[in-house]
């Protein structure tokens, strides 16, 4: 594919905004590993507020609050271009005395953020759903709820019967540009997620 000669000094821009995050994700890796080779860098944590699944008509939907922030390196990336995705994992599983506990159902939810500097304007999707936001406060807002999402049928479950939710909302390094995929174990910088939130209820 060859390039119109106004879009080379863009690509070139482009490409090498794109190498001087990686020097940095790489350094912000090696000195984590350097300062303890054998003990992997915690990654930052998100907090876990509320969560609960409650009956809705012919759903169950949930209900969540997380404790969010960016932080340098993840607003900087998003600055200059680069799209963070997030990963809304939620599971339900009934205990088993006689064997491992049965998964019931999984859900999973995943969410693209991206500014546009042209519009200076933040781009948040998920599936067919999409949203312009105007500051990162209202983009971390806008990740730290989930409000009233099915995330079953009410058939699914059996009525009266005891099960496990669990929920956690993380950054899928995987998602990122080549370049980015650094270890989360090496990198605190790009590793963001929440502890499982595990909690019982009764259908």
């Amino acid at each position: 594919m060859s390039l119109t000669p106004h879009l080379i000094p863009v690509v070139a821009s482009r490409r090498r905004t794109l190498r001087r995050l990686a020097v940095l994700a790489a350094g912000a890796a090696a000195g984590a590993l350097g300062a303890g080779a054998s003990t992997p860098a915690r990654a930052d944590v998100i907090g876990v507020k509320s969560a609960e699944l409650r009956p809705d008509e012919d759903d169950y939907v949930l209900n969540a609050e997380f404790d969010l922030a960016l932080n340098a390196t993840l607003e900087e990336a998003l600055q200059r271009g680069v799209p963070l995705y997030f990963v809304l994992e939620f599971e339900v599983a009934r205990a088993r005395w006689y064997w491992f506990d049965e998964k019931v159902l999984t859900s999973t939810t995943n969410t693209r953020i991206a500014w546009n500097a042209l519009t200076r304007q933040y781009r948040v999707s998920s599936g067919l759903f999409a949203q312009t936001l105007y500051s990162l406060d209202e983009v971390q807002r806008f990740l730290s709820r989930v409000t009233s999402r099915p995330v079953a049928r009410r058939d699914q479950l059996q009525k009266g019967a005891r099960y496990d939710a669990a929920l956690r909302l993380r950054l899928d390094v995987a998602q990122l540009p080549k370049p980015f995929q650094v270890d989360a174990l090496a990198s605190r910088e790009w590793s963001l997620q929440s502890d499982w939130q595990r909690w019982s209820f009764t259908a």
